[in-house]
C-alpha cells in the first residue's frame, strides 16, 4: 500500500501534477494518522512486514474499533488485538465482519492470509508444561500463524511427567524454532534446550503457587538455564515470543 502511494505520488510529479511540497505533505500525513487518543503507525508494515499490533487492555472498544478500522483500510497484512475482551470484539465486529475471535488466546484479528502457502519443512513448535499455560501458549501460536508460519503445538508434558515430553522428541529435532511456555519452576525450557540444536524461546507464565511470584520464579529460572541457547521473554508474553519466533524462522 506505502509502496503504491509512493509510485502514484512520483508519477503525479513526473507529469507536473503535483508540487515537492505536496509530495511530502502527502508522505508525512501517511506515516501516522492521529485519532486523538492514539497515532497508528502506518509504515509499519512498509518497515517491518507487519501491520501495528493492538494491545487492546486499558482501552475501551470504541478505541479499538476506531484503530482497527483505520489499520484495516489502510494496510495488506493480517491485523491483530492482543489481550482483548469478548466485548471488545462484539462491538469491532459490527462495523468489520471479517474481524474473528480466538477466546482462549484473547485476541481480536483478521486473517487475510487464509491461502497463504506455509513452509512445512520450517515449523515452529510450541510446547507447554502444563494446561494452565495454555491461554499465553495460544496467543504464541495465533501470532506465529498469523505472521505466516507453520506452527504445531504439545500442551501438558512438564517435568513433572517427563516421559510425555520425550514422546515428541521427533516433533523437537524436526523443528526448526521452539517456543517452552512454563510456569511453576520453570524448568521445562532447560530440559528442551538441552535436548536440540535449535533455538529455544521459553516464555514464563504467571502459572503456579505463592512462591511462584506470579511468575517472577520461572523468569529467574529460565534466566539461568544452564542449557545454551536459550533466550527469554517476558512474563505472560506469548506475543512477543511467537514474533521473535516468527522472525527466526524467516532468516535465510
Amino acid at each position: 500500500m506505502i509502496e503504491q502511494k509512493i509510485s502514484e505520488l512520483l508519477k503525479k510529479f513526473k507529469e507536473n501534477k503535483i508540487s515537492e511540497e505536496e509530495i511530502i505533505f502527502n508522505l508525512k500525513n501517511s506515516a501516522v494518522e492521529n485519532l486523538g487518543f492514539a497515532e497508528i503507525d502506518h509504515q509499519r508494515e512498509f518497515r517491518q512486514g507487519f501491520p501495528e499490533v493492538i494491545y487492546a487492555a486499558g482501552k475501551t472498544k470504541e478505541q479499538v474499533s476506531k484503530i482497527m478500522q483505520s489499520l484495516y483500510e489502510k494496510s495488506e497484512g493480517n491485523l491483530m488485538a492482543t489481550r482483548a475482551s469478548l466485548e471488545q470484539f462484539k462491538f469491532v465486529s459490527k462495523n468489520l465482519p471479517a474481524a474473528e475471535y480466538d477466546e482462549i488466546a484473547r485476541m481480536i484479528y483478521v486473517d487475510r492470509d487464509k491461502k497463504i502457502i506455509r513452509d512445512k519443512n520450517r515449523i515452529i513448535l510450541i510446547l507447554t508444561a502444563g494446561t494452565s499455560d495454555i491461554p499465553v501458549a495460544e496467543e504464541a501460536r495465533l501470532t506465529a500463524y498469523l505472521w505466516g508460519n507453520e506452527v504445531k503445538t504439545f500442551y501438558d508434558c512438564g517435568v513433572a511427567g517427563i516421559h510425555r515430553l520425550f514422546k515428541h522428541i521427533d516433533d523437537i529435532e524436526r523443528a526448526n524454532v521452539i517456543i517452552v511456555v512454563a510456569g511453576m519452576e520453570g524448568a521445562l525450557a532447560s530440559v528442551v534446550g538441552g535436548l536440540t540444536d535449535k533455538p529455544v524461546i521459553a516464555v514464563p507464565t504467571s502459572v503456579g503457587y505463592g512462591a511462584s511470584f506470579h511468575g517472577i520464579a520461572a523468569l529467574l529460572a529460565m534466566l539461568n538455564s544452564c542449557a545454551a541457547g536459550v533466550s527469554v521473554v517476558n512474563i505472560d508474553n506469548g506475543f512477543g515470543a511467537g514474533v521473535l519466533a516468527s522472525k527466526i524462522n524467516k532468516m535465510r
